[in-house]
């Protein structure tokens, strides 16, 4: 299974787990699949290629309808990870971008935060000539208007509960029913138009990774300030907390140096996306002048900053997990 450099890491892992070998293709310098090496990557033995779009760079793969075509021409199929689909809805659909699988990321998309890794939910869609492949059993309305349940022809069965996290569900539900086509488009539209605000208005400082218009996330550098002063984009994170704002994902996509990920959403007001920026901007002069006090943050918050490295191989959840760490210890 082929998968770009700047994937997901769930990707990967998905292909792994399900006995797949990954052939892992390379960005181009403008940030996208690299379409020469995909083609020297292509045989008779690529199942696909798992493809986000925008990616996780933050930009709209263009070469994508040359990409679908060099697939599916040695027999491959296109998944598409939805994780990035509030950038497109209403604008662009995956099935004509050539997908031939749609996982759909409600929680990140329709209205239910995302963060920790969940709260997952979402259908996976997938073209026609998948259909007989599909898990089952599925409801089929029948001609009377009865609900019935069928398995697919080729079906390899049930795999797991059917429903998901159904609140999700509703409630992604609900926010489809409340925006209706024309709202879906325009928030795609002002999740666009703030994260390339955010582009412009921090360039002098946080340069974008690749500088060109995003979609509906920007990846930044702190390389500059690492360079200069030591400070690092963990630095930059930690410091943000003392000054009221929620960290953005660093390192990662782990093909940029440095990478600060901010994905504002278009639910964030100019107010907050310039008092963002502001923000950005004073840590980073703060920290030519005191690169110790970056490198200490967060100094307000109740909890300081923790030994991440020794808090991810020994997790203390509860008084009791402390009790027993320090037991050990």
């Amino acid at each position: 299974m082929l998968i770009p450099d700047s994937a997901h890491g769930t990707n990967p892992a998905s292909v792994t787990l399900g006995g797949y070998e990954v052939v892992t293709i390379p960005s181009d310098d403008r940030g996208l699949v690299d379409v020469d090496a995909l083609r020297a990557a292509l045989d008779r033995d690529v199942a696909g290629i798992m493809l986000t779009n925008p990616n996780t760079l933050g930009l709209f793969e263009e070469e994508i309808d040359a990409i679908a075509t060099a697939v599916h021409e040695v027999g491959g199929l296109l998944y598409y990870d939805g994780a990035n689909l509030n950038a497109i809805l209403g604008v662009v659909r995956p099935g004509d971008m050539g997908f031939d699988i749609v996982h759909l990321n409600l929680h990140k998309t329709f209205a239910t935060p995302h963060g920790g890794g969940g709260p997952g939910a979402g259908p996976v869609a997938v073209s026609a000539r998948l259909a007989d492949f599909l898990p089952g059993p599925l409801p089929h309305r029948t001609p009377d208007n009865r609900c019935e349940w069928r398995m697919p022809s080729r079906s390899i069965g049930r795999v797991h509960a059917w429903h998901g996290n159904a609140l999700v569900l509703a409630r992604a539900h609900a926010y489809l029913r409340v925006h209706g086509r024309d709202g879906l488009a325009r928030v795609a539209e002002r999740a666009v138009l703030n994260a390339n605000w955010l582009r412009v208005r921090l360039k002098d400082t946080y340069p974008a990774a690749f500088d060109r218009p995003c979609m509906h996330e920007v990846v930044l550098t702190a390389s500059e300030l690492k360079r200069t002063v030591g400070v690092r984009a963990l630095d930059v994170a930690k410091r943000l907390l003392e000054e009221g704002f929620h960290a953005p994902t660093v390192y990662f996509p782990l093909v940029v140096d440095e990478a600060l990920m901010v994905e504002p959403t278009e639910t964030e007001s100019p107010q907050t996306l310039e008092a963002l920026a502001e923000a950005l901007e004073r840590i980073a002069r703060d920290a030519s002048d005191d690169p110790d006090g970056a490198h200490e943050a967060p100094r307000s918050t109740p909890v300081r900053r923790l030994d991440e490295a020794r808090a991810a191989r020994r997790l203390v959840a509860t008084e009791d997990d402390r009790a027993a760490a320090d037991a050990r210890d």
